[in-house]
Formats: C-alpha cells, sequence, structure tokens
C-alpha cells in the first residue's frame, strides 16, 4: 500500500463521516414519521427548574393543554392544568 492508497481510505472514510453526520442533522431538524423528533408529536417538556435537592418542577404540554407538576422521590403531583398559550397557532 502506497501513500495514494491510503490517503484514498481516508478520504472515503472522512466522505462516508461527513454524509452520515448531514443525514442525521437532516433527521433531526425535519425528522420521519415514526421515528420521534417530527412535528407530530403530542407531549412536550416546556420548562424545568429545580425546587431543592430533590424537587422538581415541570411544565408539560399536551393535546393542547399544560400541565405543572412537581416530582419528589415519593412520587409525583399534578399542581394545575390551563390551556395552551399555543394552542390557537399554527407550529
Amino acid at each position: 500500500m502506497d501513500m495514494a492508497d491510503g490517503l484514498r481510505y481516508f478520504g472515503a472514510l472522512a466522505l462516508v463521516l461527513a454524509l452520515v453526520g448531514v443525514a442525521g442533522l437532516a433527521m433531526r431538524r425535519y425528522g420521519l414519521p415514526g421515528l420521534g423528533g417530527g412535528a407530530g408529536r403530542r407531549l412536550a417538556v416546556v420548562e424545568t427548574a429545580m425546587l431543592g435537592k430533590n424537587h422538581r418542577l415541570f411544565i408539560v404540554r399536551c393535546d393542547g393543554q399544560e400541565h405543572v407538576l412537581v416530582t419528589a422521590p415519593q412520587g409525583a403531583s399534578v399542581i394545575a392544568n390551563l390551556p395552551s398559550k399555543t394552542a390557537g397557532r399554527a407550529p
């Protein structure tokens, strides 16, 4: 194997890795049906905040509603259910 073959192999490897990276970015941006990450998702975590060492507050959007949840080592509690601010807007 001479230097030209080695450069060709590494060039082909770099090209394949670049194509895989571009495909990954395209899938993340546009999504594919059935793989998650697409525009048809029903559940989204809007925001989180730490309340203490073991307690966390979540705002979760599902089907046009926003739910405020608090989690602790003992479990989770729903604090409030509100209409979503983006329920009437197109995504």
